[in-house]
């Protein structure tokens, strides 16, 4: 079951952003998230704008990410490529798992398409696994777009 994330989820919502940071290293994905990213402050932001959300199973969290419909700013300018459609989109950012269950993308992304069937996402260049399951599930690779702190990240849309 997917749900908008509480104040009360934080402390199981960290211990996960701190799992999927440590895969992503030992997945050849060392910078991506640094130390403290994603953190406490930009979680509170996220459930107060109702963007953040949980997945359970049996009332345990396994997974969570923010969804955001409408234009996100690092989205505005796009290298090497462009965008499919300037209609409105929804985008999925800071999605992590326990690593306890398989299939949370594929859940993540149902419930987003149900919600929005036009959805954006970026990556970091090492990030194969994410990219990996992007293609697998229909996306485009788009372009190179650069988030808050100036780095680059791979564009992917799907329609």
């Amino acid at each position: 079951m997917i749900r908008l994330a509480k104040e009360k989820d934080l402390e199981i919502i960290i211990n996960i952003y701190n799992y999927a940071r440590e895969y992503m290293k030992k997945t050849g994905n060392t910078t991506q998230w640094h130390e403290n990213y994603p953190n406490k402050e930009i979680a509170i932001n996220d459930i107060n704008n109702n963007n953040l959300y949980v997945y359970e199973e049996d009332n345990i969290i396994h997974g969570v990410f923010t969804f955001i419909i409408g234009e996100d700013k690092t989205y505005k300018i796009i290298e090497e490529g462009s965008w499919l459609s300037n209609e409105l989109y929804g985008t999925i950012h800071r999605l992590a798992s326990d690593g306890k269950i398989k299939g949370l993308f594929n859940e993540v992304l149902n419930y987003c398409e149900n919600i929005i069937s036009h959805i954006r996402v970026d990556t970091h260049e090492n990030n194969k696994v994410m990219q990996h399951l992007l293609l697998k599930n229909g996306f485009k690779r788009c372009g190179i777009i650069y988030v808050e702190d100036k780095t680059p990240r791979i564009a992917y849309e799907k329609i």
